[in-house]
């Protein structure tokens, strides 16, 4: 066994105490590579120093009190991003990548139209961000009540070279109103993306600590007798949008599944039609994409 190989399995047994075997390597792996600045690969094929591995004691012990590795290191990789993450902001998810997957296939009504997106609850950004990345010609903006979380999203927005607008706002507030009637924006946005808080307080139980204990819970959890306010505080904002010759904005949607169904019978009382539910890549309905009837 090679000295690097030799770290990396004393990381991972120490690990393997409170996570499973395939985690725990994983986690030593992230800890190589990113105090190496290496790859795996580069550090399988030419690494010969190995006295980062030094630093690495009270990065497990964090790891050992299930602090997020990517809090530790204070950004994580995702969708091709380098975003900052902070205990202010949610670490992004791979079904959220999926929703800015479902959001990139949109077809403006008229070519050679600017799309104008609005991200609501936002967090670090990263929903605006990718999609901003992927159609540079997209005016994007972002929204959350969080004033810290939209300061990491303006530092992400920098840190991967795209121009996003910020705001802090409520969405289940009336602020979007006096918004625009100060605004510039003469027309509504072509698509609303929302990922909001949707995990019911008697959810916490089946949660795993290192959520639980360190990611923000204004950006998770919704009271159980009150699960879908959010939803409806959007989908009511996406009717104010809806004026004159301009259409509904087409939603997009990450929702919890165990609400799906009243969510699309709120839309459908509301005006939207073609309302779609799509699965993750768990096989959990996941998304809603709905239109409106014009």
């Amino acid at each position: 066994m090679s000295e690097l190989q030799s770290h990396i399995s004393e990381i991972q047994s120490r690990l393997a105490s409170v996570y499973p075997e395939d985690e725990s390597e994983a986690l030593a792996w992230w800890i190589a590579e990113e105090l190496s600045g290496l790859t795996r690969t580069q550090l399988l094929t030419g690494c010969k120093d190995t006295t980062f591995f030094s630093n690495t004691q009270d990065i497990i012990e964090r790891l050992l009190h299930f602090e997020p590795i990517q809090y530790i290191f204070g950004h994580t990789l995702w969708c091709g991003l380098d975003l900052k993450v902070t205990p202010a902001t949610l670490i992004p998810r791979p079904e959220t990548a999926e929703l800015v997957e479902l959001v990139s296939r949109f077809e403006a009504p008229k070519p050679h139209t600017p799309i104008r997106v609005l991200d609501l609850c936002t967090g670090s950004g990263c929903i605006a961000i990718a999609l901003k990345k992927q159609h540079p010609d997209w005016e994007v903006t972002g929204v959350d009540i969080s004033p810290e979380a939209i300061e990491v999203a303006k530092e992400n927005a920098v840190r991967n070279g795209v121009d996003v607008t910020f705001l802090v706002m409520d969405v289940a507030s009336d602020e979007f109103d006096a918004f625009y009637e100060r605004s510039s924006y003469p027309i509504p946005y072509d698509i609303i993306v929302a990922n909001p808080p949707y995990v019911c307080e008697s959810e916490k139980a089946g949660m795993r600590r290192n959520v639980l204990d360190y990611e923000p819970h204004l950006a998770l959890f919704v009271p159980d007798k009150d699960p879908i306010r959010l939803y409806l505080a959007i989908g009511s904002l996406s009717m104010q949008f809806h004026s004159g010759p301009y259409p509904f904005p087409v939603l997009f949607l990450e929702i919890n599944d165990a609400y799906a169904i009243r969510i699309g019978r709120y839309l459908y009382s509301n005006g939207y039609r073609d309302i779609e539910f799509i699965n993750d890549m768990y096989g959990k309905t996941r998304f809603i994409q709905a239109r409106g009837l014009i």
